[in-house]
């Protein structure tokens, strides 16, 4: 089963399922933290400004979110086009107290050097969160890419993999030894062995990729890799763009399925409800938001 649980969503990204049933996202072009109801009902959490994308639900009962610091918009249908607004100062990690809807900025730079695009967030068993960092876009050139490990209570934060070329979702695997990046521009997913927390293994191999990832997935036509989840048993789910849906790919490289959403700016997934067995899926292009029954159930996020 399909339905739209909600409409009139300005370019909605990073869903985050509730345990009262109601899921957060971000609208990228209101600025906004948003709350859905199971009946539809919207509430805005806080006006975020800038350009809040990933959230994630942090151990704290808080959501933690990446803010990109802003895109420039269309004027007709909210389509995103390369470029900075002139207020952009630089991308963000804030944390959003649900009850109360204030806000404060964690990071907004690493190693002195400001975080151009944070993207996508994750959470890991220690309590700590990875997430990515796009970069921006601009008329002739754009930013290297970059992934970075940090503490939830604002103490520390380090690039971890660099360069990345426009790092998007981001994820775990079930025992948490393994995490995996999909590239937008590229349609690539990879997948990198965590030896610590924070720490990576990287592989050099006859033909070594710079960031020292694992391939394990690319489709055979042109398509572009927004944010992901995971399933329980470990099948990873790509949203993608261009296509429009939602590629599940195995975690051994074996292969891969395509769910289709006729939209082409299929930009997130999460689990939720009744065995983590439904799917919500922002419909950023239309501006909605997809609850659907899936046929597996979810990955228990870290946080809950």
């Amino acid at each position: 089963m399909k339905k739209i649980l909600a409409e009139d969503l300005w370019f909605p990204e990073g869903p985050v399922w509730l345990p009262d049933g109601s899921i957060v996202l971000v609208e990228i072009r209101r600025g906004t933290l948003t709350r859905v109801w199971p009946d539809g009902r919207k509430s805005i959490v806080a006006h975020l400004g800038g350009g809040p994308n990933g959230a994630a639900l942090g151990p704290d009962g808080h959501i933690y979110v990446c803010n990109n610091g802003g895109f420039k918009w269309a004027p007709d249908d909210g389509r995103l086009v390369n470029g900075i607004p002139a207020d952009y100062t630089s991308g963000r990690i804030e944390r959003v107290n649900l009850d109360t809807g204030k806000f404060e900025l964690l990071y907004d730079s690493v190693d002195g050097r400001r975080l151009c695009g944070p993207n996508d967030i994750v959470f890991d068993e220690h309590g700590g969160f990875w997430f990515t960092d796009l970069g921006k876009t601009r008329e002739r050139d754009l930013d290297l890419g970059r992934v970075c490990y940090a503490k939830p209570d604002g103490s520390s934060i380090r690039e971890v993999i660099f360069p990345i070329l426009k790092p998007n979702g981001i994820g775990l695997s079930p025992d948490g030894k393994t995490l995996y990046v999909a590239e937008t521009e590229s349609g690539r997913l990879f997948a990198w062995e965590i030896t610590a927390p924070g720490e990576l293994k990287r592989v050099r191999g006859a033909v070594p990729i710079p960031h020292g990832g694992t391939l394990i997935y690319t489709p055979g036509h042109f398509a572009r890799f927004d944010s992901l989840a995971v399933e329980a048993n470990g099948f990873i789910c790509v949203a993608t763009l261009g296509t429009g849906g939602i590629s599940i790919c195995a975690p051994d490289a074996s292969g891969a399925e395509f769910f289709a959403t006729g939209d082409p700016m299929t930009t997130n997934i999460c689990f939720g409800g009744p065995a983590l067995k439904k799917a919500y899926l922002t419909l950023s292009g239309r501006g909605q938001l997809l609850e659907v029954d899936w046929p597996r159930a979810g990955l228990k996020l870290h946080g809950y």
